[in-house]
């Protein structure tokens, strides 16, 4: 026995922070992150299908109640379109849910407000998915599918600031450095351009508009002077494939060249991240992996002829990589300041036995 009456040999002492109701509610935020990953990748096929008009309308599912549209009739592209409804409503009602838990339990109130700001996050994202229908308008889909990137980072960060390492105020080892924190920040915030481009690219259906990788029409830049786009246009037609413009040829190289540009963030990252904590150096290597596949499925998606399942496997993968430059920028930039964000120590009352 201690002096504090507590046996050396008895289970780990568990903070009074940290009570079931704190648990149950950052594992519903958990388990609404993983949601919002599956909602994510169904909105990709939804689009890499091209059949986010195969329900015309909204909020119904063909006059149905969206619930009680028969199952017999899930076929084809009705069958992505309505389960991708289906998975964003939970996600909605387990939002709202979540925000509730957090006024209940919470005594952080900047958590609090955080679980408010995810609630009309998740209220906008239904709004533009139905107007994409309603007006059927594909730049609605653009704006769509970046606050979807927006609120799975933010449903995840809520995870993690509610979770018992995070309460306890167990983030030592992330101590920031200014270099190392600002990389991770440039990083993301090109990721999150990529994303937008490649968001535009898809919903206007220009993934395609430069055929051939990692040359463009046999050069490294395409020549799109007036002669050369009448030569481009006149194959792709004999192709049987749509026409392009100028804009959509450069908006697809400004996507490509925003890739190296990221790999450069990245790659410095890594390499300045190897006299960090062990922890940063090996999420820096995850996250360079990450890059790198993510590369590759980008060129496998002009190989394929932008085959559906590597299109959406393409944008998976950016928005975990996304993820994870979020989760590293915060740590980087709060690590040593977790304090300001915890929970203040509240002594355990089990530890105070025979203390008296």
């Amino acid at each position: 026995m201690d002096g504090s009456g507590a046996s050396p040999w008895s289970p780990r002492k568990v903070s009074a922070n940290w009570t079931l109701a704190r648990a149950a509610v950052h594992w519903w935020a958990v388990l609404t992150a993983v949601l919002t990953y599956v909602l994510l990748c169904s909105g990709g096929l939804v689009t890499s299908h091209g059949v986010g008009m195969a329900v015309p309308d909204w909020p119904n599912t063909f006059g149905y109640n969206m619930f009680l549209f028969p199952v017999s009739r899930w076929v084809g592209g009705i069958f992505y379109e309505h389960t991708h409804r289906l998975i964003a409503s939970g996600i909605g009602l387990m939002t709202v849910l979540l925000s509730v838990g957090l006024f209940v339990i919470e005594s952080r109130r900047w958590v609090k407000v955080f679980g408010v700001v995810a609630v009309g996050a998740v209220c906008l994202q239904g709004l533009l998915g139905g107007l994409r229908v309603v007006l059927i308008k594909d730049q609605i889909g653009i704006f769509h599918g970046m606050l979807a990137q927006s609120f799975f980072v933010a449903i995840t960060l809520l995870a993690i600031v509610t979770s018992r390492c995070f309460v306890e105020k167990r983030w030592a080892d992330y101590e920031p450095s200014p270099h190392l924190r600002h990389w991770a920040l440039a990083a993301t915030a090109l990721i999150f351009l990529q994303l937008g481009l490649g968001a535009t690219m898809r919903h206007e259906h220009i993934g395609l508009s430069i055929p051939d990788f990692p040359l463009a029409y046999g050069a490294l830049l395409p020549d799109t002077s007036p002669t050369a786009m009448e030569g481009i246009n006149a194959a792709r037609l004999r192709d049987d494939q749509m026409p392009t413009t100028v804009a959509q040829i450069w908006v697809q190289m400004t996507h490509r060249l925003g890739a190296v540009l990221v790999a450069v963030c990245v790659v410095t990252f890594f390499f300045k991240a190897r006299g960090s904590t062990r922890a940063t150096r090996i999420w820096s290597a995850v996250w360079l992996v990450m890059i790198l596949i993510q590369i590759g499925l980008g060129a496998w998606t002009i190989w394929s002829n932008k085959a559906a399942d590597v299109a959406t496997a393409h944008m998976a993968l950016g928005a975990l990589s996304l993820l994870l430059g979020a989760v590293l920028t915060f740590r980087l930039f709060c690590g040593a300041r977790t304090q300001d964000f915890a929970l203040p120590d509240v002594p355990d009352p089990r530890l105070m036995e025979g203390v008296a």
